[in-house]
């Protein structure tokens, strides 16, 4: 593959909902193009962009995957985008480098979840989109009624410039508005033809429509159009390509994947009408002084480049997905990174397509490929010419939801499990992998229970380590409701010294509610304790509260305090005095000892439509609504609700919105237990304690 210039380059991120056929339209246009021999299938597991054992398996796309193509002395990067919700942190890398996303929507399904999702994401990031309407071959396609899902959701922004055509209820080609031509395929091969009578009248509407968008793109434009009532073709895709660039216009196109009708097409107008990267400026700060900083994508600017995605391989090593935002890339290039203040060489740099690798020399200002086995560089990160420093803003990946203990399968293999989910943390931003301190377990967090999954399966498939999921622990706590007064007598003779120790504590709940704190006050009078073993009665306790008498759980908001006891001048000791304490603690049971469970903040931000069935679901998990507000186009519902009930709520929110809300947890604090819940999982803890016994 030759050079490209940034004037000539086009970089795409192909996005949607799942199972509209992006993967399969990406094989459409690069076996189109030439740049594949054979036009693979997802079913057989054959596609460039789907080639991990999990995508071939679940026939779904898992990671982001770039496939470049050249038409027309042009080079187009396609990004393949994965649609399901579980895999949405594979959408931010790629929309963060490409100037423009093709929308992908079914003409069976019209507006989908996904592609409302992949347009907010357009308007997050400021970029340009096409919406390209596929499967037009399908039996119960209707481009009609799909184009109007999107006119009533996105009104006047949506300008269609294909109207397809049908042969004896077959979808056979195109009508270019713009050209006002019509186009006959047999597959990449297409021939002009005349436009059908029967679609006449809807050509004629079209372009009436195109044109009044590109006139509102332009005060200029809009003052002809009203003095003479049309605008010429180049006066037309000069207004189109303004309002595309400014997110005013989104044109729409259709075309079939399988049966590659209209991607000849498709691909002429994301060349004609999608911005190239030439010129496009991107603000930085130079991490030195914090001055602003700006770069403009062109060879003669100072080097930099982001990292969008960082892929890990047990064989080949670590590869830095990159796009080169100012100057040239070349093996000579030394790679300061920012985040991590150190210099790499680049070593090999590789052309991508799905998983063939291609050696390159040098990459132009614009482009996108990959860095091999950079040690320092993550995903995010800002590389740039030392002398001439800049750091790029971090990308925002969502942030997990649902969570997993997870344990090594096999006896030993605990310290390969963690060395292999690290890996894939590299790999993937939306994993996060805690060691949860009080209940000793490895919670591994992600999007979503398929997402969680799909891990699991790489860490076996990839490094060889298998794992077991299992639902967390609960760090549930214990307290107590009463005060009570008692006495832990320790008290053993064996040949030689004896052991003794006396201690009287009065354990009382603390007096503010919000105070889980362990207090110990000494009020003994008169030497019964000796000064000298009052810290063992103190730490004999403390050492103790990690283990309530309920469960086994902690024991927070005790007050205890030290009043009498008495000792042996030979026998008595610290351990002694501890041992005291201990017995003294284990009382406990008298005091009306309590099961408290923390209790989360929650935020779930949902339509209107679905408020009625959320707070419902709150109310079924013991969570109290607390507050409804108006955030912008959605309802903000607050509760408070039990974490043992949030396990499953980021699959049952997706189920119950359409994947439409959203939400957000923080620990807010602890409650006790309802007492018939409480008495289960103290039963359920006596049950394992036993069974580990």
């Amino acid at each position: 593959m030759k050079d490209y210039q940034a004037k000539n380059i086009r970089n795409l991120s192909v996005v949607g909902h799942g199972s509209e056929g992006k993967t399969t339209l990406v094989e459409a246009m690069l076996f189109t193009a030439g740049a594949i021999d054979r036009q693979g299938r997802v079913e057989d597991g054959s596609t460039t962009t789907d080639y991990e054992p999990e995508e071939i398996s679940r026939h779904i796309s898992i990671s982001a995957a770039i496939a470049p193509l050249e038409w027309k002395d042009t080079k187009i990067n396609l990004i393949d985008v994965p649609g399901y919700f579980d895999f949405a942190g594979e959408q931010v890398g790629p929309m963060a480098v490409s100037e423009a996303a093709l929308i992908v929507v079914g003409a069976v399904s019209g507006l989908s979840v996904g592609a409302e999702k992949a347009w907010d994401m357009c308007n997050k990031v400021h970029r340009s989109r096409m919406i390209v309407m596929n499967q037009m071959d399908r039996e119960n396609a209707n481009f009609k009624k799909a184009l109007q899902t999107l006119i009533d959701k996105y009104g006047s922004h949506i300008a269609p410039i294909h109207v397809p055509i049908y042969e004896k209820g077959k979808y056979i080609g195109n009508v270019n508005v713009l050209e006002n031509k019509a186009y006959i395929f047999e597959g990449a091969k297409r021939k002009e033809a005349p436009v059908p009578d029967y679609v006449t009248d809807e050509v004629a509407k079209a372009r009436e429509e195109l044109m009044e968008s590109a006139a509102s793109a332009d005060d200029e434009l809009m003052e002809k159009f009203f003095d003479e009532g049309e605008l010429n073709d180049d006066e037309m895709m000069l207004g189109l390509r303004k309002g595309i660039s400014d997110g005013s216009v989104v044109p729409v196109v259709c075309c079939s994947g399988t049966t590659r009708v209209g991607i000849p097409l498709l691909l002429d107008t994301v060349i004609d009408l999608m911005p190239s990267p030439a010129g496009a400026v991107l603000t930085g700060v130079n991490p030195k002084t914090g001055d602003a900083v700006e770069r403009v994508c062109a060879n003669d600017q100072p080097f930099s480049a982001r990292v969008f995605k960082t892929m890990a391989d047990p064989f080949v090593g670590k590869l830095s997905l990159i796009k080169v935002t100012s100057g040239v890339l070349s093996s000579s290039t030394m790679l300061y990174n920012v985040n991590a203040e150190k210099t790499e060489k680049p070593g090999n740099i590789y052309f991508l397509r799905g998983k063939k690798q291609t050696a390159a020399t040098s990459v132009c200002a614009g482009d996108l490929c990959a860095l091999a086995k950079l040690q320092s560089v993550a995903t995010g990160n800002t590389l740039c010419d030392a002398s001439n420093p800049v750091q790029f803003d971090e990308l925002e990946f969502p942030a997990p939801c649902i969570s997993k203990a997870v344990y090594a399968k096999k006896a030993g293999e605990e310290d390969k499990i963690f060395s292999g989910l690290n890996r894939l943390m590299e790999e993937d931003p939306t994993i996060k992998l805690e060691k949860n301190v009080e209940t000793t377990e490895s919670v591994l967090s992600g999007l979503g229970e398929m997402h969680i999954e799909v891990i699991a399966k790489k860490l076996s498939g990839k490094f060889g380590a298998e794992c077991v999921l299992q639902d967390p622990k609960i760090p549930y706590r214990e307290s107590i409701r009463k005060p009570i007064d008692v006495q832990g007598r320790h008290k053993k003779q064996s040949g030689g010294h004896g052991q003794f120790g006396d201690v009287k504590v009065k354990f009382r709940p603390n007096d503010d509610p919000n105070d889980t704190e362990f207090h110990f006050i000494d009020s003994v009078v008169g030497g019964t304790v000796p000064r000298n073993f009052i810290p063992a009665v103190e730490k004999g306790l403390r050492d103790n509260i990690k283990h309530g008498v309920l469960a086994g759980f902690p024991v927070v908001g005790l007050t205890a305090e030290l009043y009498d006891g008495s000792y042996h001048p030979v026998d008595s000791s610290e351990m002694a005095f501890k041992t005291a304490a201990r017995l003294a603690f284990k009382q406990l049971t008298g005091a009306m000892p309590i099961l408290l469970e923390p209790i989360y903040h929650v935020e779930v931000d949902v339509p209107d439509q679905y408020m009625g069935d959320v707070i419902g679901d709150m109310n079924k998990r013991r969570g109290r609504i607390m507050g409804m507000d108006k955030v912008g186009d959605l309802q903000r519902v607050t509760a408070e609700a039990p974490l043992s009930e949030m396990f499953k709520y980021a699959t049952d929110l997706r189920s119950m919105t359409q994947a439409r809300g959203s939400f957000t947890m923080t620990f807010e604090r602890y409650e006790e237990v309802p007492a018939a819940d409480a008495k289960k999982i103290i039963e359920a803890y006596k049950r394992e304690d036993e069974a580990d016994d």
